[in-house]
């Protein structure tokens, strides 16, 4: 009796669990949808990513409108001091090298494309995509010749730049990218393009090794807008004037 008691209780016991995973299954298979996104939930996500752009070309404009401000204030100031005017004249290049300010130039604008699928197999194939190490060494030949100032599909290269693989594209500066790309270099011309066009140089490697379709032109005038992204500094600071190194 006893052993008939206790068979009952297993098997009550086991409908039990059974029917709780059961609910649970459903639960899941209910929220995730196999894995994806809900609708209302990726809905709400680009809710939020469009209010945080928002929010970003706000303080955007604000700062545009802060820094137009402090320039007035900094020329009326120069133009009453000659030491200040020195001052304000070297901050203006701390600026430009820094990448903050919008610069204008002479220089050159490069175009890369991928080339032609020959077939249907290479739809899904992007040869820059899987080559972007080329991207950084087109950058440090593009610094080599002296450019003062590049841009990668409007997006200002500076210190704190990164550029990574993200789905099918190329992060920069944490914004994704996606063929063709356009290159700005502001610099001599002459050298710049000379330098990269070299025979066996990096302009050369791209057209034979990895059939990609690139131009190069020189340019009078080119405008390469400024970094709006924030740099900052979590480890290093600046060394009290008069202490030397240890």
């Amino acid at each position: 009796m006893k052993k008939a008691g206790a068979m009952i209780t297993i098997w009550i016991m086991a409908l039990l669990i059974g029917w709780v995973l059961s609910v649970q299954i459903m639960t899941t298979d209910g929220s995730d949808q196999g894995g994806l996104v809900p609708i209302v939930k990726l809905k709400q996500y680009e809710e939020e990513l469009k209010m945080l752009r928002g929010e970003k070309d706000d303080a955007l404009s604000e700062l545009i409108e802060l820094e137009a401000r402090m320039k007035n204030i900094e020329s009326e100031k120069a133009a009453e001091n000659d030491f200040i005017k020195a001052l304000v004249s070297d901050l203006e290049k701390y600026k430009m090298a820094s990448g903050v300010l919008d610069v204008q130039g002479p220089g050159v604008v490069i175009t890369i494309k991928d080339s032609a699928k020959t077939d249907e197999y290479q739809d899904d194939y992007n040869s820059i995509l899987y080559n972007s190490e080329q991207f950084l060494s087109l950058i440090n030949k593009l610094k080599e010749a002296g450019a003062e100032a590049i841009s990668v599909n409007e997006q200002r290269i500076v210190g704190t730049t990164e550029v990574s693989l993200a789905g099918n594209g190329i992060n920069i500066n944490g914004s994704a990218t996606a063929p063709p790309y356009t290159i700005k270099a502001i610099g001599n011309p002459g050298i710049i393009e000379a330098a990269l066009t070299i025979r066996g140089g990096i302009i050369e490697t791209m057209k034979k090794k990895y059939n990609w379709i690139v131009d190069i032109a020189q340019r009078e005038d080119i405008t390469i807008a400024r970094y709006t992204g924030v740099v900052s500094f979590k480890s290093a600071k600046p060394v009290p004037v008069g202490e030397e190194e240890s």
